[in-house]
């Protein structure tokens, strides 16, 4: 982190995941500093699982907060936080900026699997995640925002998510919400009125075979077939609850088809 702070916390959080040899997954890299810590647990047979934790407030406004995983070939990891996130105003001008950029190599898994972000009414937030995978990789990667504290409006998030498979893009899409945001945003094109938001990319590779189809899956929640061996299920509802429950529903299904 930056030694004199005048516009807001720099911090970056890295984590490298490979295979130990001995049929699990090492951590040679797990390191955060500012509002980034990261913490290992006990994982679960070839599976490491890190949690990220907000030692700090924030994303505030004028902060640049980037978190890294590079998960290499044979290497398991599963990544959550220890609590929601909330973006907040700030003493100082401008955006927020949180940053996820992730990579995965062929035979390589990552489960990122984060709380929500909370957009808290006055802040300004950029969330961009940037997944570039190899063939042959697996991925799950699951996106949640909540509009706003109970009772409360959101402020302004914008949200861009990006995937790559060899190189090639497979998704890349943005969504901008709250105050100042294009008209429409809460309309029944967009949201429909709903103050919670969220996305699943499932990549696996058993899904060459039996490509996903385009589907409803309930009221407020659909999946797509993405380019490649992937599929993307977006969901809308009321709040946070029902929509983490529409998105575990989602994941159940279609890692049940491709467990690969």
């Amino acid at each position: 982190m930056d030694g004199v702070n005048t516009a807001g916390v720099r911090a970056v959080a890295r984590i490298r995941a490979r295979a130990d040899g001995r049929g699990g997954t090492s951590l040679p890299v797990l390191r955060g500093d500012g509002p980034l810590a990261l913490r290992r647990t006990r994982g679960s047979g070839t599976e490491a699982h890190v949690v990220l934790v907000g030692a700090m407030s924030g994303p505030l406004g004028g902060d640049r907060l980037t978190v890294r995983a590079d998960v290499g070939a044979g290497a398991r990891l599963r990544v959550g936080s220890a609590a929601a996130t909330l973006a907040l105003p700030g003493q100082h001008p401008g955006d927020a900026r949180y940053d996820v950029r992730l990579t995965v190599a062929c035979g390589g898994e990552l489960l990122w699997l984060p709380e929500q972000l909370i957009s808290v009414r006055g802040s300004s937030l950029h969330a961009a995640t940037h997944a570039d995978l190899a063939p042959g990789a697996r991925l799950v990667l699951r996106e949640e925002h909540v509009l706003g504290r109970f009772g409360e409006r959101p402020g302004l998030l914008t949200t861009r998510l990006t995937v790559r498979i060899g190189g090639r893009p497979v998704l890349d899409q943005q969504l901008t919400c709250g105050p100042g945001a294009p008209g429409g945003w809460d309309g029944p094109a967009v949201l429909g009125g709903h103050r919670a938001v969220g996305q699943l990319v499932v990549v696996r590779p058993g899904f060459e075979g039996e490509p996903v189809t385009s589907a409803e899956l309930g009221e407020g929640v659909a999946v797509l077939p993405l380019p490649g061996p992937a599929a993307l299920v977006t969901a809308v509802a009321p709040d946070a609850l029902r929509l983490r429950r529409l998105l575990d529903g989602a994941s159940e299904a279609l890692l049940a088809r491709a467990p690969d």
